[in-house]
């Protein structure tokens, strides 16, 4: 079994886990009671699995890394899918099993501090723009402009 385990959620998800003290989310839009486990991947089956599952998701999404170790309520089992084989957790995921939690870009990329920042900055010079923008019309408009 892989030392780390990764899950693709939804950061809304990930939120009420954090509320809740456990993750029971199979896979985006269905439960673990829904499902019967929650699916889970290898660090190099992650990409594949966000282009098939989460591209056009349309919301936050978080990649948790999940230490098998530190599940209390839980199984992982590694089980064929197709042509290769996935972890599935059998039971909820305990917050304390999740060892870090890294924000996916939108092509599930994970983002760094530096991304994160950057657009923030973007999108404050952007909205900085736009009301000066609005205040030079209207003072225009207002005839206090030469």
């Amino acid at each position: 079994m892989p030392e780390r385990i990764f899950h693709i959620a939804t950061a809304a998800d990930w939120r009420r886990a954090l509320d809740t003290g456990s993750y029971t989310t199979s896979t985006i839009g269905r439960s673990l009671e829904e499902e019967g486990f929650i699916h889970a991947s290898r660090r190099e089956q992650v990409q594949g699995v966000f282009d098939r599952y989460y591209r056009g998701a349309g919301e936050h999404l978080v990649l948790l890394t999940i230490d098998p170790a530190r599940l209390t309520a839980a199984e992982v089992r590694v089980e064929p899918v197709g042509d290769d084989t996935y972890p599935h957790v059998y039971g909820p995921i305990d917050r304390g099993a999740v060892v870090d939690v890294t924000p996916l870009d939108r092509r599930g990329r994970p983002e760094t501090l530096m991304s994160v920042w950057v657009k923030g900055m973007a999108l404050r010079m952007g909205l900085a723009l736009l009301a000066m923008a609005a205040l030079a019309a209207l003072l225009w408009a207002l005839g206090l402009t030469r």
